[in-house]
């Protein structure tokens, strides 16, 4: 369905809202797929790290977020620090890259826009990479990132994640949560939920993504577990136990083999009583909202994100 505005659709599914894309974005993406999808696959092993981080470098940075490396819970990464910031909160945003590629510096303009319009300061950690450090050290990381903000007197975390890294950040919120040191809440951006790769999109949606291949995504997630098996909970949070955990927003585009992922996701979220929303973007690929400043839909992917987490974290506007 296409639209000279975007609006936002019904659904007989709870706690999902659909959104419809705009002629201009479609005519964006579809602008993009000519350039991007004859080399779809083609990223593959330790040696696509600097490319995707080249990727990634081209998101629009926000105005007013400054930049900075540093280190929290013995993890090094990098600071996004938007101007007047509230003390006391923060966001720890877990990059993507399939668990094998990605940087904190590379993803510090996407986490910018989140930052700046959560009102908050956001740590991205440099969590080590498969294949060198398997599963679980992406984890590991993760949480000691995660308790060192707390150590640091952080009163209020709210998790943010991408992709990988948003499978990493939903089985920490879980982890933390039965813990009893539940962050406040989480955003995730088409996070991968199920490694063992079962989603029916994955082959629905096999033709209108245009990013990745179901043999690529096999390859890569085998370097990630090791010797581990994907339906480990903490490697697979779609087969955890969801009770009690904190409000929780999912953004996944309509045409990307991931979708299910979240789908699945957050339907067993609400059947277990959690606060969980999705909002399916129509037209859209993985991870579109690094398209801000090209894509409508990355615009109000990111305020909507930003106003949850404002509200998340206890800002005022």
């Amino acid at each position: 369905m296409m639209t000279s505005e975007r609006r936002e659709e019904g659904s007989t599914r709870t706690g999902v809202v659909v959104h419809a894309v705009t002629a201009k974005d479609a005519a964006a993406v579809a602008a993009m797929r000519i350039t991007v999808e004859p080399h779809r696959g083609e990223l593959q092993g330790t040696g696509a790290r600097q490319p995707y981080d080249a990727l990634m470098e081209h998101v629009s940075p926000a105005e007013g977020v400054t930049y900075e490396a540093g280190t929290v819970g013995g993890v090094p990464g990098w600071w996004c620090r938007p101007a007047r910031a509230r003390s006391g909160q923060a966001i720890l945003h877990l990059h993507g890259g399939w668990f094998n590629w990605g940087s904190a510096r590379a993803y510090r303009h996407l986490v910018g826009q989140i930052a700046a319009r959560a009102g908050a300061a956001a740590f991205v950690p440099d969590y080590r990479l498969a294949p060198e450090h398997p599963f679980p050290a992406a984890l590991v990381d993760s949480q000691a990132a995660y308790e060192g903000l707390i150590a640091d007197g952080t009163r209020r975390v709210a998790i943010v994640g991408d992709s990988a890294g948003g499978g990493l950040g939903l089985v920490l919120l879980s982890l933390a949560t039965h813990d009893g040191r539940a962050p406040v809440g989480a955003a995730l951006l088409s996070p991968v939920t199920d490694l063992t790769l079962t989603g029916e999109s994955w082959e629905a949606q096999a033709e209108t993504d245009m990013l990745f291949t179901r043999a690529q995504a096999t390859a890569l997630v085998q370097a990630y577990l090791g010797s581990s098996a994907a339906t480990d909970p903490k490697a697979s949070p779609l087969l955890g136990d969801l009770r009690g955990l904190p409000p929780l927003r999912v953004h996944v585009g309509g045409d990307e083999m991931l979708l299910d992922d979240s789908t699945r996701y957050v339907a067993r979220a609400v059947a277990a009583g959690v606060d969980a929303r999705l909002d399916v973007w129509r037209g859209m690929q993985h991870v579109f909202q690094g398209g801000i400043g090209t894509l409508s839909a990355a615009a109000e992917s990111l305020d909507a994100i930003g106003a949850f987490l404002r509200e998340r974290l206890g800002g005022h506007s």
